[in-house]
Parts: structure tokens; sequence; C-alpha cells
């Protein structure tokens, strides 16, 4: 990552968000106009999610490290791997890269390209949801580093495969994410006025999980 300079860093990273976001969005549009099943579209939605991170975190990661996501870059901000300025660099273009996700999948779709979200995903529950979900999303990228650093990128698309079905918020564990999916009014919206409950579960479980983390690998005694 520190052979690149910190433009092409920002770029790979709202790059990397922006197709993340179009995924998530565009998948879910196109589940729910081949199905009326809630189940079977959310399995279609969480399919290729699971595997854009996978290819985006492949191709994208030895750049800029393939955060796409202000919760990770805060821990490694607090880890000091990222300078303050760099990582409130990193999350504009995280959040840019999102809004531009979304508007990008409803073109594809001939939708308004932003459409403010009725869904409401609120509540002590999903708010916990969402702190386990960003929790166990920080645990596996941090130990993943740790003891299988080619993999992470497998760990991550799977982890968050399965935080799909096991997280009662269906694991947005992203507040880019979170602030680009409140821009549509379609399968995986979220209406913009529960957007601060999600963001500060998202960022509390991330913290929590560096803190843990912080003594669980660190060996002796």
């Amino acid at each position: 990552m520190q052979s690149f300079d910190l433009p092409r860093r920002l770029v790979a990273e709202a790059l990397g968000t922006a197709l993340l976001v179009a995924t998530v969005v565009g998948s879910g549009i196109m589940a729910e106009s081949l199905t009326r099943d809630v189940a079977l579209a959310l399995l279609g939605n969480t399919l290729p999610t699971g595997a854009i991170l996978v290819v985006l975190i492949a191709i994208l990661g030895p750049i800029s490290g393939a955060h796409f996501n202000p919760a990770v870059t805060l821990i490694f901000a607090l880890k000091r791997e990222l300078t303050p300025r760099d990582a409130l660099f990193y999350i504009l273009a995280q959040i840019a890269g999102g809004i531009a996700g979304t508007m990008m999948a409803h073109a594809m779709f001939a939708l308004p390209l932003l459409d403010a979200s009725l869904k409401m995903r609120s509540g002590g529950a999903q708010w916990f949801a969402e702190g386990v979900a960003a929790f166990g999303l920080v645990a596996t990228i941090l130990a993943g580093i740790r003891f299988e650093r080619a993999s992470v990128p497998w760990l991550v698309g799977l982890y968050i495969t399965a935080a799909y079905w096991f997280t009662s918020s269906t694991s947005f564990a992203n507040p880019a994410v979170a602030i680009a999916r409140s821009m549509t009014n379609t399968f995986s919206g979220i209406r913009p006025a529960d957007l601060p409950g999600f963001i500060a579960a998202e960022l509390c479980g991330a913290v929590v999980a560096l803190m843990l983390m912080r003594w669980l690998l660190r060996a002796g005694g």
C-alpha cells in the first residue's frame, strides 16, 4: 500500500465502495424483480455481495488496503497505521463512492438516480445486530491479517455472506454503505432517519473489536 500515493489510494477506495454498493443495490433490485419470496430475494442479494467483496479486496487491497468502510478506516487510524488526515480523506472517498454506486445501480435499472428510502430499519435489536456485524467484521480482518493475510478477501466475503443471515439487520456493518443505501427506495434501502442508530452501532462494534483483538492477538502472558 505504501508504494501508492494518496490520490491513487483514494480513487481505489471510492471505486471499491462504488462497485460494492452497486452490487448490493443492483442485486437487490434484480432479486426483487425476479421473485416475491423474501428469503429467495435475500439470498439473491447475499451471494453477489459476498462474491464482489472477494474480488474487490483482492484487486484493490494492494493499492489502498481495501477498507471501503469508515469503521474499518477508523480502526486503522486508531492503530496508527493511517494518519488522521489520510483517514478523513479515505472516509470522504468511501461516502462519495457509495453514493455513486447507488446512482450507478439505479441507472442500470432505469430508476431515478437518487430516491430516499422508506424502508424502516430501527430498534434496539437491529442496532445491536449492527454492532455485532461490525464487531465480527473487524475481528475477521484483524485476525486474518495476523494469521492468514492472503486469505483476507475470502474471509471477509464469507463473513459478510454469513452475517447477512445471522443478523436481524442483514449486516450493513459499514457507515458509507448505510448512507448510500438510504438513497435507494428498493430492497436494500434504509430510511435516512434510521442512519444515526446504525452508524453509531457500527462504530461502537468496530472499536470494541479492536480493544478485544489487541489483547487476544498479543502473544505471551
